[in-house]
C-alpha cells in the first residue's frame, strides 16, 4: 500500500508542467517542440578549416615521396596493397607513406579462417581481397597502389585477389598528382 501511494505521489509531481522528468506521466497529448526559425538551423560558417589528415591525399594536391628511380619497390604512393604470404597463410596490408598498416585482411583472423578449407590456396587469397575491399571502403579507401614483384603477378592467387579487390569497388592504381 505504501508504494502505491508513494508511485501515485510521483506520478501527480510529473504531471506537473514545470517538471523535468515525464517517466511516469501518461497523457494523450503529444509533447509541444519548442518551434526553431529554418533560417537558423541553415546557417553556414564563412570559414571551414577540414582537419582530415588524408584531405590534401584525397584531393591529390598531397606531395609523393619519390624516392631513388633505381630503388624497387616504389615510394611513390601515398596508399599501397602488400600481400605477405608465408607457409600456411595470406595476409594482406594497406600501408600509408609514412609507414603505418591502416587496413589489414589475414586468415589468421578466425572470422575468416572458419569458412576456408585451407589458409594458403586460391580461395583464400580470393576471400582475402574482398575482405580488404570491404574494409577499405568502410574506411574510406577508395585507390591504392599495387606493386607485385614478376612472380607474384603471375601467380593465380595473386590474379584472383587482384580481381576480388577491383570487383569490391577498390582501384589498385592512384590517381595522378595533381601540381598546382
Amino acid at each position: 500500500m505504501a508504494l502505491r501511494s508513494r508511485l501515485w505521489e510521483l506520478s501527480s509531481v510529473c504531471r506537473k508542467p514545470g517538471c523535468g522528468v515525464a517517466a511516469l506521466a501518461t497523457g494523450s497529448r503529444p509533447e509541444v517542440k519548442p518551434e526553431v526559425e529554418p533560417l537558423e538551423n541553415e546557417a553556414v560558417a564563412p570559414e571551414f578549416t577540414n582537419r582530415n589528415p588524408r584531405n590534401l591525399e584525397l584531393l591529390a594536391v598531397a606531395r609523393k615521396e619519390r624516392g631513388w628511380r633505381t630503388a624497387w619497390p616504389s615510394r611513390e604512393f601515398w596508399l599501397r596493397l602488400r600481400v605477405v604470404r608465408t607457409q600456411h597463410h595470406v595476409e594482406a596490408l594497406v600501408e600509408h607513406r609514412s609507414g603505418r598498416v591502416v587496413v589489414s585482411a589475414s586468415t589468421r583472423e578466425w572470422a575468416i579462417k572458419k569458412h576456408l578449407y585451407s589458409t594458403r590456396n586460391v580461395v583464400a587469397c580470393e576471400s582475402i581481397g574482398r575482405v580488404l575491399a570491404e574494409r577499405c571502403l568502410e574506411a574510406g579507401i577508395n585507390f591504392m597502389v599495387y606493386q607485385p614483384t614478376p612472380w607474384e603477378a603471375a601467380s593465380d592467387s595473386m590474379k584472383r585477389l587482384q580481381n576480388a579487390m577491383t570487383e569490391g569497388g577498390v582501384t589498385l592504381q592512384e590517381p595522378r598528382r595533381i601540381y598546382e
